[in-house]
């Protein structure tokens, strides 16, 4: 399993995972119907053969069809593609990213998301505290 497992990732090959996370056993016709502009049949099973040599995927045989399956879990994945945003986009700073997001007219954070995000910084500076 790589160390940072969405750092190795292309655009398609992340379109793939993508489409492999929300998906139950997708075939590479699956993965294809949910990608937008998707690749060639041949240039899909070609990318899900490097995404199994990364060590991102598994497949198994399903009657005729090869069904593929993560093998890093979800939520790893996903601490590991914001951690490369953060990283990327606002030089390590979680302050930066929540304090952008939280500007975007377009979010909108009812008062129980709000008292649930305060409730977590809370603990976070206790936590803080301890160490």
């Amino acid at each position: 399993m790589p160390n940072d497992p969405a750092s190795t990732l292309s655009r398609r090959e992340r379109q793939i995972m993508e489409a492999i996370y929300r998906l139950e056993n997708p075939t590479v016709a699956d993965i294809r119907a949910s990608i937008p502009n998707p690749p060639s049949e041949n240039a899909t099973r070609t990318l899900l053969t490097i995404l199994e040599q990364k060590g991102h995927l598994r497949h198994r045989e399903q009657g005729i069809r090869f069904v593929y399956e993560p093998v890093i879990p979800r939520d790893e994945m996903a601490v590991s593609t914001l951690k490369n945003v953060l990283r990327t986009f606002f030089q390590d700073s979680l302050e930066s990213a929540v304090s952008k997001l939280l500007d975007e007219e377009e979010i909108q954070l009812s008062d129980d998301q709000l008292d649930r995000l305060v409730a977590r910084i809370e603990k976070a500076k206790r936590q803080g505290q301890e160490s």
